[in-house]
């Protein structure tokens, strides 16, 4: 670990926020250059390097555009800036924890992990409306108890107090986060939609749904001593709003004049708006036009409604990224933190990196991080989310007698051309990619369960027997965040004026209900995660005992023994597993980054999480298909080897391997039983020198089978002594 301190940095081939940099623009033109200065890779790290989930949202900041289309009387959203529309009518909206989509799938997948239930029985539903305005409205209920009591302890201490000064701070970003929606209608929208339905149907009556018309009484004995409820005398004076002991009435001036202050085109009923959703005031006299306000009400509804449905479709992808990108990191689960995995970010179109003008630029930017005796940029896994896989043609059909799924075109996938392409230039840099099929319901576990693996086969063997295909892992199945069959939400019911007064329809056509169609991950993610959070001897040390903190975990072989239970992923299961005709499929073939959702006890426990059946590269061996650990630890030999013998120089090639005990190979041999020792028993090291041709044939034994490796001698003057 004192030469080579990490190995499980990640590049991810990918792009998030195109409005920022990405790796092609940064490294720039390379001609007649073999290497970047240290100073063009450490702007690259600046830019485009991330330690964590927060990290990554921070540098990256996801970014949904939305402008309003007057012809139509819709909004539009664009994940990229709209060209040729002014700056001011254009709104960002920040695709972060404060999202409430995002917000709304991260619990979900928290959920599904501490209950560990399948899809078919998770109740999707009870987590779905996080994003109907109800919801939205608990969200800002609770913002508001918080700046109220801050509020309250700010206006009783004295001025100049040290700690009014810091409540004060505090205050301010409270403030600055309420006033982030004063301009955007979108996000006032659940406000006014709550809003109306409280004044209407005055809270209390609306999980009945019943709106009779209210006129607030007072309980009295009358002459004769029986009782009846009088409505209570109107008042306009503020004597009710004294009664509020935390100076409410200062803090809706505040919120007023902040609205005033901040919003470019300010309206009185917005402002109404924010104030009372911020600071209730007991209401001191409101006439109410119950009419136009329910003609408000179920135009917001149907506007918010299919607003939110464009918002939805459009920020998908890009949240599918996102959370891929939060999996990946969510994998290194551990209290002792070590060797964490980092990401870096080529925020850039696979197809566009793969360009012919652009893969000198690649090739450049990896020859100066991976060619080099320096390892603290040394890139090891790649990730290649979404490649396309063309399933079996669907019937053509000539009239459309029921409503069938609208043709959406993807143009999101990768060919495998542009994989083969980008394989072909990281060969040389040893970098393994772990790749998936785009993702949606034809390539979930209930997908493989029973459809089995043979059309991700079939898609694969292009990779098969090339010079690259040890550094192709293909991971399947996809991970679902929401299933598309579970993934409807309900937004709200129409509001209906009656004799009574007002109530919320219960009609079917009356409920407004929006289809997010499914929220997959591309396993990518997750099996990059896992493979980059075992390289660390600390996340090891979490469920094994014997464990060398001196070595990552290269040689660990996640499919041996129960490895697979105890270095699971943080996912919950999916499905009650595999038919056992599947898994002898899988056996037989030993193909690809296999996950399964199986029901697996270790030592008594039951295991509620997906683990991994199989770990394999394209590389072809004996039985099927070969372990990706056996890439991993013949580079991490070569690169020790390259540093330890000055590149190659012959004399110190012997020294490496003689039998001396202070060789590099006597303490490898020495240091076995241990998970993640170099050399494990069963294993062998041992080399043949080429005079003739000047090459190293190096042959690492794995059990019995045999890897090689081939090195450039580099000739010393002296003679060799053994």
């Amino acid at each position: 670990m004192e030469i080579i301190n990490q190995t499980n940095r990640t590049i991810l081939f990918e792009e998030i926020n195109p409005e920022k940099l990405d790796l092609i623009t940064i490294v720039g033109d390379v001609k007649g250059i073999d290497s970047l200065s240290d100073d063009r890779i450490k702007e690259i790290n600046q830019q485009l390097l991330v330690r964590s989930f927060d990290e990554f949202l921070d540098k990256f900041t996801p970014t949904v555009y939305s402008f309003f289309n007057a012809a139509n009387q819709k909004v539009m959203y664009t994940l990229r800036k709209p060209d040729g529309i002014p700056d001011e009518m254009i709104s960002e909206i920040r695709v972060d924890q404060n999202n409430d989509f995002l917000k709304m799938l991260f619990t979900l997948i928290d959920t599904k992990r501490s209950q560990g239930i399948t899809n078919v029985d998770f109740k999707f539903e009870n987590l779905l409306d996080m994003i109907s305005p109800k919801k939205v409205m608990d969200d800002i209920r609770q913002v508001r108890k918080e700046i109220h009591y801050l509020y309250g302890q700010y206006d009783q201490l004295d001025e100049g107090d040290p700690k009014k000064l810091d409540m004060g701070d505090k205050l301010n970003a409270m403030f600055e986060e309420a006033s982030r929606n004063y301009n955007n209608v979108m996000a006032m929208l659940p406000l006014a939609i709550e809003d109306i339905k409280t004044r209407l149907l005055l809270g209390g009556a609306q999980e009945e749904n019943a709106g009779e018309a209210v006129q607030i009484g007072m309980l009295t004995i009358g002459e004769g001593g029986e009782l009846k409820i009088i409505e209570a005398p109107k008042s306009d004076s503020t004597e009710l709003v004294l009664l509020d002991e935390n100076g409410a009435g200062d803090l809706s001036a505040v919120f007023g004049e902040d609205y005033d202050s901040i919003t470019e085109s300010p309206s009185n009923y917005v402002k109404d708006l924010v104030v009372r959703t911020f600071v209730p005031l007991p209401a001191v006299h409101a006439e109410v036009n119950t009419e136009l306000e329910v003609q408000n009400y179920n135009t917001y509804l149907e506007f918010y409604k299919n607003a939110k449905d464009d918002f939805v479709k459009t920020v998908k992808p890009l949240v599918e990224k996102i959370i891929g990108v939060k999996l990946f990191f969510d994998q290194y689960a551990t209290k002792n933190k070590g060797m964490l995995p980092t990401m870096l970010i080529a925020n850039s179109k696979l197809d566009m990196l793969v360009k012919s003008s652009n893969i000198p630029r690649l090739e450049t930017f990896l020859n100066t991080v991976n060619s080099k005796n320096d390892f603290s940029d040394t890139i090891w896994f790649g990730i290649v989310p979404s490649v396309e896989l063309e399933t079996a043609g669907k019937v053509k059909v000539s009239r459309e007698r029921f409503k069938g799924n609208e043709k959406v075109v993807k143009n999101d996938g990768y060919t495998m051309e542009s994989l083969s392409m980008l394989l072909q230039v990281v060969k040389d840099y040893k970098i393994q990619i772990f790749f998936n099929f785009e993702s949606g319901e034809d390539t979930t576990f209930n997908s493989m369960a029973t459809a089995g693996i043979d059309k991700y086969i079939d898609k694969c063997a292009p990779l098969v027997r090339k010079e690259y295909s040890e550094f192709a892992i293909p991971c399947v199945p996809n991970f679902t965040i929401i299933p598309k069959e579970k993934s409807g939400v309900i937004i709200d019911s129409k509001m209906l004026q009656t004799e009574n007064g007002v109530e919320l329809s219960k009609e079917k056509e009356d409920i407004l209900k929006l289809w997010i169609e499914g929220v997959y991950v591309g396993a990518a993610y997750v099996a990059a995660g896992l493979a980059a959070a075992y390289q660390c001897p600390e996340y090891l040390r979490e469920t094994f005992k014997t464990v060398n903190k001196d070595f990552p975990g290269a040689r660990f072989d996640i499919e041996a023994g129960d490895n697979s239970l105890r270095t699971v992923t943080t996912m919950a299961k999916e499905i009650t597993g595999f038919t056992n005709s599947i898994k002898d499929a899988i056996n037989r073939k030993n193909f690809g980054f296999v996950f399964s959702s199986e029901n697996a006890q270790l030592q008594d426990k039951d295991i509620r999480r997906i683990t991994v059946y199989k770990a394999r590269s394209m590389a072809l061996s004996e039985d099927g298909f070969d372990s990706i650990y056996k890439t991993l630890v013949s580079t991490y030999i070569e690169r020790i080897l390259r540093y330890q013998t000055g590149d190659f120089k012959h004399e110190n090639i012997v020294r490496f391997f003689s039998n001396n005990p202070s060789s590099q190979k006597s303490k490898w041999v020495g240091t076995r039983g241990y998970i993640n020792s170099i050399i494990q028993d069963g294993d062998d090291i041992s080399y043949v020198i080429d005079e003739k041709n000047n090459l190293c044939h190096i042959d690492l034994v794995f059990n019995g089978n045999v890897k090689n490796l081939e090195v450039m001698i580099t000739k010393g003057t002296s003679p060799v002594k053994a």
